[in-house]
């Protein structure tokens, strides 16, 4: 049987070392959070998906062991559409949790999704109607933070030399630094590395107005978030400031938010996160829009080996893929000790998507239980 039997949250942190926190735009990362979700089966099928902190990952988690499991509860765990409908109707179309609802549900959907392969003994991939194959990748997660340009060359190298073609760096401190640290970069690895830029929501409209032309002489592949998501009007007139690329979607939840980017016309590149979004069913969705508008979708990872396990399956299966975000940021304990191995990046630049059943990866319960929840910011 195949119904959902139990609904599993589990909030979960650890501490960055005192010193070893990345600076970007949201602050400085003190400590790592996130949200792991577990669905059992009556059979016994066990499922792991990955909802995002939300930057309350005790709330989050708080709202799936309550009225979500509430709502699903005895549900057939293959049936990903009617569970995605069934919270819609009954708690984010109206009178919900809004954007912490869809975080909770995506990590719900990721689970269902990885019973599913599991249940028919496929790998994520080939469940949705992909292939194996060799995706792209760029250096990135929380990591290449405000450093001076020097240190940040040789913190990107190792990356470089290991195989990466592409690099993110964050920006959003000031025009000037933010300039410095790009150009840097550039001039250290040549033209043949792609270099993308986070802002982080940290820019105002002067801001671009001023790093655009630099941006624009650099060939950066893209300027990423450089406004709040609801900020339309910004991102509209700062379109008309150059030629690269603005990209965001890692703050928009589910596909209603992302339909009206197209009227807008501003932002060419769509960057989904299969554990903010509403999940994969509905991270599909969003691709499929955008396919439509031959717009193409590089989604953002979130933090542990969940999420970038299943975003390069996901990756695998549409037909207007971009990159794969791999974190690279030191220690992140979510990536190296919560789950095996979700992911390595090849000698070509690109990652591979696992070929064991459902998104491929085992869950390591005894450390997940003994890493529980640390309350307060994870950036100050």
């Amino acid at each position: 049987m195949t119904k959902i039997a139990n609904i599993e949250a589990f909030p979960t942190s650890f501490p960055v070392p005192p010193g070893g926190g990345v600076a970007l735009g949201v602050g400085r990362a003190v400590k790592r959070d996130a949200v792991v979700v577990k669905v059992t089966t009556e059979s016994g099928l066990v499922g792991w998906g990955e909802s995002h902190h939300g930057r309350a990952h005790t709330a989050v988690a708080a709202l799936l062991q309550t009225t979500l499991k509430r709502l699903v509860l005895g549900m057939d765990a293959t049936d990903t559409v009617g569970v995605w409908n069934k919270i819609y109707r009954g708690q984010l179309a109206s009178h919900g949790m809004g954007a912490g609802c869809a975080l909770a549900m995506s990590g719900l959907d990721m689970a269902l999704w990885d019973i599913r392969g599991k249940a028919v003994g496929w790998p994520l991939y080939r469940l949705l109607g992909g292939a194996a194959r060799a995706v792209p990748a760029y250096a990135g997660g929380v990591a290449l933070g405000y450093q001076p340009p020097d240190e940040l060359v040789e913190e990107a190298r190792p990356h470089i030399e290991a195989g990466y073609r592409a690099v993110k760096l964050r920006i959003g401190d000031t025009v000037k630094d933010d300039i410095a640290r790009m150009e840097a970069v550039r001039q250290a690895f040549g033209e043949d590395i792609a270099i993308l830029a986070d802002a982080n929501t940290a820019y105002l409209l002067d801001d671009v107005r001023r790093v655009m032309p630099a941006m624009d002489a650099l060939d950066m592949g893209w300027l990423e978030e450089p406004f709040p998501p609801h900020d339309r009007r910004a991102y509209a007139e700062a379109r008309t400031y150059g030629s690269t690329p603005l990209a965001a979607g890692e703050n928009h939840f589910t596909r209603y938010e992302f339909a009206p980017l197209l009227d807008d016309g501003a932002i060419g590149i769509w960057q989904p996160d299969l554990s903010k979004c509403g999940g994969i069913t509905e991270a599909l969705r969003i691709a499929a829009i955008a396919s439509a508008h031959k717009i193409p979708v590089h989604p953002h990872s979130s933090m542990t080996g969940l999420n970038q396990a299943a975003s390069i399956h996901f990756l695998c299966a549409i037909d207007n893929p971009g990159y794969f975000e791999a974190d690279i940021s030191r220690g992140n304990l979510f990536r190296d000790a919560l789950v095996s191995e979700p992911w390595r990046i090849g000698a070509d630049g690109c990652v591979r998507p696992n070929e064991s059943p459902g998104i491929g990866v085992e869950v390591d319960e005894a450390w997940l239980r003994a890493h529980p929840a640390i309350e307060g910011p994870g950036y100050v």
